[in-house]
């Protein structure tokens, strides 16, 4: 039987996850190891024996062989959380394309360099009658400190250390020198930094008779076939109660839940509806939180001590001991696609932890990804429908304006006059009205009319925005210059912005209704600590009249006084360079006029477009996912995109934009010549759509084939290509497959 070598990982800390050590399987074990087990191996001086996780395989000796030590003994029972995660980061490089390395840093963020938050006590260790007689014997000598301590410790046997050092003012060498004396002594205990605010009270919504259903429905569908379960809901029909339900049902069985959000904005308004209901149990994650923070979370979740984790993309790999569901609430956002290798998107990693740990899935979007209900029409997922919104709210009434017509009518103003009129009567009514638009800065692009001439950021290939601070910004690399006053090509004045950002919108509303008080939600507005969940509760709070924003304002939000949506410049996604620009157009269309109307009053939508015959645009002014998809996946058959066939983006970027070209034109030869068939179709190489960005080349190569199965064979040989020729290290290669 030929050798076989197993790398092995001891230490699974975060900052130690480059170094794993080869060993020799012996050859009663070569059946049985898989990546991800608990093995026993000989270690260090003296071959003492210690546990490790296998992380890969090779027929190959990275050193002699001679000096090589064997696997001790194969733990097939012993499946710790570690291994679980080891085992799914295994499936992840196979997947999507990467080393064992990346896939492990992203499975196993759990440790870093950061010392455990330590709570420490002064206790008192001699008895009050004994504290009583040397508390006279130290006033008698003077040492006032000594017997300030005993007094607050005889009052109180327990003081914080913190109390003890700065309310009374003793200095760590008098609590040292009372502590060896015996009169004193310091207890710790480790504490994870709290994350959360104080829960208020617990209250259960009761649920609908369509809501009950389809709790039942998937309940029923768990001890069936446990297929992953996907919810398609209106805006406004109830998931995250029916969400709730399940939660309940899971954590009643003693098994802890991920619940998976798109983005940080939703942190906020989510967890305090989970917090009211679950108490304490709940914690969160977010990109804004410390290393230190992040780490008591994983830390408290491994230990048991929270039950249901909620947070975005890199909640999935919360390490909880015995996991019971994932839920993946707005299932449609790109946010759960990463765009760092490995390049996965949290759908299917999603699925394949559920399987591997015997945990449900359940996914709900009132717009669901056409890959999702893909897989639900063709019978892989369960589909439940949630038609009715909560409570007695209707939907919308959502009106398309075309822009052309205003044109023509005179009107050059960015809101159409039904619009102006519509949120004249709202504010009369003391109404609250949102305004979307799809970006931020004061103005898009500056341009001269004079001769064409676009400011270009000199390290990406975009234009830069102007904002009203008087700089033009970059939004890809953050480089910035000052405005310009003149053209630099033709000197002429007749330049500057084109288009509209949140900021113009937010002046002209406050010029056309003076006194409204506005808000404005944006990634500009939302730098600080807490910044979405400031401006949410304040909206929330009636504390402003309009809300204007990008993207982040139309995701999950349910403001129960917002009467009145408007959707600015909704084509303005329409004509991207992108297979899914229709459906991305129509779900953020959709979501934004779901806002309106959520509670006892009517709400009322305004669509503006210069395109309002486009099939995306008319089914999401009726709220109509099903017209949407079957215009949508017929289009995707006819052209071979995802779901219907399987395609990888080999992306490519480099300093020197020649070799890069080279490069990437070498692969093309290669993949020619290891797959001959002709049901694989390459595309490329050709820039990306962003062609530069932080003075680093991007090009890409596009691949479709019918079976995802071929497209992950290519990749693994291409791969093995790249890491043997040289002429690649200065070149960074990577998969995006879908």
């Amino acid at each position: 039987m030929t050798k076989k070598y197993a790398d092995i990982i001891v230490d699974i800390s975060h900052e130690k996850l480059d170094r794993t050590f080869q060993y020799l399987v012996p050859e009663e074990m070569q059946e049985i190891l898989t990546e991800g087990m608990v093995v026993t191996i000989p270690f260090g001086r003296g071959d003492r024996q210690i546990k490790g996780y296998v992380t890969g395989f090779d027929d190959k000796p990275s050193f002699d062989v001679s000096k090589m030590k064997r696997i001790i003994r194969a733990n097939s029972n012993e499946e710790t959380v570690e291994s679980k995660l080891v085992a799914l980061a295994a499936w992840m490089r196979q997947n999507y394309g990467s080393t064992m390395i990346q896939a492990l840093k992203t499975v196993l963020p759990v440790k870093d360099k950061v010392k455990g938050k330590e709570a420490r006590k002064v206790c008192l260790r001699i008895s009050k009658a004994d504290g009583a007689r040397l508390l006279d014997e130290y006033l008698n000598k003077h040492y006032v400190a000594k017997a300030r301590l005993l007094a607050g410790l005889l009052d109180q046997a327990e003081l914080p250390y913190q109390v003890v050092t700065a309310k009374l003012q003793v200095t760590a060498n008098v609590i040292r020198s009372l502590e060896k004396d015996g009169i004193l002594e310091i207890t710790t205990e480790s504490v994870y930094r709290d994350a959360l605010e104080e829960v208020t009270d617990t209250k259960c919504d009761i649920l609908t008779k369509e809501q009950t259903q389809v709790v039942n429905g998937i309940l029923e569908e768990w001890e069936a076939d446990d297929r992953p379960c996907l919810i398609h809901g209106i805006t406004g029909s109830g998931k995250t109660q029916v969400y709730m339900e399940l939660i309940q049902e899971t954590v009643d069985q003693g098994r802890q839940v991920i619940v998976l959000i798109p983005e940080i904005a939703l942190t906020h308004q989510i967890v305090m509806r989970f917090l009211h209901r679950f108490g304490k149990g709940v914690s969160f994650l977010n990109s804004r939180m410390s290393t230190a923070q992040r780490y008591d979370q994983f830390k408290a979740a491994k230990a048991g001590d929270v039950q249901i984790m909620v947070g975005p993309r890199s909640a999935l790999f919360t390490p909880f001991p015995d996991l019971g569901l994932i839920i993946m609430d707005e299932e449609h956002e790109t946010s759960y696609h990463s765009e760092t290798v490995p390049r996965y998107h949290a759908r299917e990693v999603a699925v394949r932890r559920g399987e591997m740990e015997q945990a449900h899935v359940v996914m709900g979007s009132a717009t669901p990804s056409v890959t999702a209900y893909y897989h639900a029409m063709e019978g892989d997922y369960r589909l439940f429908r949630l038609r009715e919104r909560y409570g007695s709210s209707q939907l919308p009434k959502t009106t398309i304006i075309d822009m052309r017509e205003e044109l023509k009518a005179g009107n050059r103003s960015i809101f159409s006059r039904s619009l102006q009129e519509a949120i004249a009567l709202r504010l009369e009514k003391k109404e609250q009205v949102m305004l979307f638009l799809n970006r931020r800065g004061y103005a898009g692009f500056v341009s001269c009319r004079s001769c064409g001439y676009v400011a270009k950021c000199p390290h990406c290939d975009v234009s830069l925005s102007s904002h009203r601070n008087g700089k033009l910004i970059c939004h890809y690399c953050g480089y910035e210059t000052p405005d310009l006053k003149e053209c630099p090509e033709c000197q002429s004045t007749y330049i500057g912005g084109f288009g509209a950002g949140t900021q113009q919108i937010e002046s002209l509303v406050l010029q056309m209704f003076p006194g409204v008080r506005v808000l404005r939600m944006d990634l500009d507005t939302t730098r600080g600590k807490d910044g979405h969940a400031k401006i949410l509760t304040a909206f929330e709070n009636g504390e402003a009249d309009i809300l204007i924003g990008t993207q982040m304002i139309v995701k999950g939000h349910d403001f129960p006084h917002v009467t009145l949506v408007g959707v600015l410049a909704a084509d303005l996604s329409l004509h991207a360079a992108d297979y899914c620009a229709g459906e991305r157009t129509f779900q953020l269309v959709c979501q934004a006029v779901g806002r309106a109307g959520r509670g006892e009053q009517a709400g009322e939508a305004f669509i503006q477009t210069y395109d309002p015959e486009h099939p995306a645009l008319v089914a999401a002014a009726d709220q109509d996912y099903e017209a949407f998809y079957d215009e949508e996946i017929a289009y995707r058959t006819l052209m071979g995109y995802p779901p219907v066939d399987a395609m990888m983006a080999i992306l490519g970027s480099g300093m020197l934009e020649e070799h890069l070209e080279q490069a990437m034109e070498y692969l093309k030869k290669y993949l020619q010549q290891i797959y001959r068939k002709p049901d694989l179709q390459i595309i490329g190489p050709a820039p990306e759509s962003i062609g530069k960005i932080n003075d680093r080349y991007r090009k890409v190569i596009y691949c479709k084939h019918p079976k995802y199965d071929i497209l992950t064979m290519i990749k693994d040989q291409l791969e093995r290509y790249i890491q043997i020729n040289s002429g690649y290290d200065s070149i960074q290669i990577q998969f995006d497959m879908t």
